[in-house]
């Protein structure tokens, strides 16, 4: 095996990625970010816990998943149930995110995953494999099975003083299912995927000195520029076939807009309610700090911290880091770019925990349908809320991490680990750190 060449996603170096031993991994010379990693026998293992997935989701979305009994009275809720009611309160907003992040992008995931998988253990490569796999790795950041399950878990503490809880067959088969999902991407290994597409064109040489190049963002091919395709308007890679860019198109102006929007509507969110609930005639509106209070007041301190950071601190956080790292880039500066561009992998990796509220709110409008003994309904700072998350979530995606070195580059300042700056526009690269972390035999 010999050295390929990687475009760092995060900072931009280009450098050699070595051959890696059995369970190794590669790290960025300059800011640290995870390259590569070997994951042995990725493709059979991969295959076997995506059906075993399949299996498990049917299972979760074809039988009861939660029941409510509330004086002799029961409610059983599967998944849809409350997407379904959520969509009858005229909420149908929060109805589409909610059944596309814990139903639609899990199902597609392992639906896309096998497709892909299974002609590739056959060693056959249909012309559509790469544009269905680039949906996988876009389909990833949606699926939130684990924010649910957390949701699943509040919504059972509130309801433990009103009614009794009976958990179905789907909850088993949905607890499963989130391992199973993160063995599976814990076990894919992308880069043995995309060796296995042709490479359209003649590129299959190496970067001459000087060289203008070009990096995709989707398969991580390094291209000289001028062998990259190009379909009348826009610059495509040989590989995967996904629009090509040195950086994110206008990255800064759409993060600006995207995290001015989550601002004006992070106030609602928090002052308006978020449900009501009607129990024996009475009617009280929560907002999302008053469940925080309710967790405390009934002893569950742990689990009102969680809440507290996954719907109030960690929105109001990423704002903060997003703001900060627009006007560093904006100022061009230099301050500890590796640091910066850590928040940012910081705040993308966290970002989903947020829609936790959400869920415990749909999870309590599918159980609670008993008329006037007990109900509960969505409002409207549900749906501020959720939209927060949502374009929090897309302000992250759209800011380019790289834009934190360009300055860099352009003045000759080196920052904290940063020896090879520089190397991007001379067209060299530099050696990646590799990590020889070797799986126990």
């Amino acid at each position: 095996m010999h050295d390929t060449l990687t475009e760092c996603k995060e900072c931009g170096l280009l450098q050699r990625n070595p051959p890696l031993p059995p369970g190794g991994s590669s790290v960025c010379a300059r800011c640290g970010c995870a390259l590569h990693r070997d994951r042995p026998d990725s493709l059979n293992r991969t295959l076997a816990l995506t059906i075993a997935g399949l299996l498990l989701f049917i299972i979760a979305n074809s039988f009861p998943f939660l029941s409510f009994s509330m004086q002799g009275q029961m409610t059983q809720t599967t998944l849809f149930t409350g997407i379904l009611d959520l969509y009858d309160q005229g909420k149908w907003e929060i109805a589409a995110v909610v059944a596309f992040t814990s139903v639609l992008a899990p199902g597609l995931q392992l639906s896309l995953l096998l497709i892909v998988l299974v002609p590739l253990t056959g060693d056959r490569l249909p012309g559509w494999l790469p544009t269905l796999f680039r949906h996988v790795r876009t389909l990833t950041p949606w699926g939130m099975m684990d924010v649910f399950m957390l949701g699943i878990l509040v919504a059972v503490v509130k309801l433990s003083d009103m009614a009794t809880i009976v958990p179905g067959v789907s909850l088993f088969a949905f607890a499963a299912l989130i391992f199973v999902l993160a063995a599976a991407q814990a076990a894919l290994d992308p880069d043995l995927v995309w060796s296995r597409v042709p490479v359209r064109g003649a590129v299959a040489r190496p970067l001459e000195p000087g060289e203008a190049y070009i990096g995709c963002d989707v398969c991580e091919l390094v291209v000289p520029q001028r062998a990259a395709l190009f379909d009348g308007r826009r610059e495509r890679c040989p590989r995967c076939t996904d629009v090509l860019h040195h950086r994110k198109p206008r990255s800064m102006q759409r993060t600006w807009a995207l995290v001015l929007a989550a601002v004006i509507l992070y106030i609602p969110a928090n002052l308006l309610p978020i449900m009501t609930v009607t129990s024996l005639g009475r009617t009280q509106s929560d907002t999302i700090l008053s469940g925080v209070v309710f967790l405390l007041t009934h002893g569950m301190w742990p689990l009102a911290a969680v809440v507290f950071l996954a719907s109030i601190f960690v929105p109001l956080l990423k704002l903060l880091i997003l703001i900060f790292l627009l006007v560093s880039v904006q100022l061009r500066s230099s301050w500890r770019p590796r640091e910066r561009t850590l928040l940012y992998r910081i705040i993308e990796t966290i970002g989903r925990w947020s829609m936790v509220d959400i869920f415990v709110v749909t999870i309590l409008v599918a159980l609670v349908r008993l008329g006037n003994l007990a109900s509960i309904e969505a409002e409207s700072g549900a749906i501020f809320f959720c939209a927060v998350v949502v374009i929090t979530m897309i302000a992250a995606m759209s800011f380019d991490p790289r834009l934190i070195w360009d300055n860099l580059e352009r003045t000759g300042v080196q920052g904290r680990g940063s020896d090879h700056v520089g190397d991007r526009e001379r067209g060299r690269p530099t050696a990646g750190a590799a990590r020889g972390r070797t799986r126990p035999a």
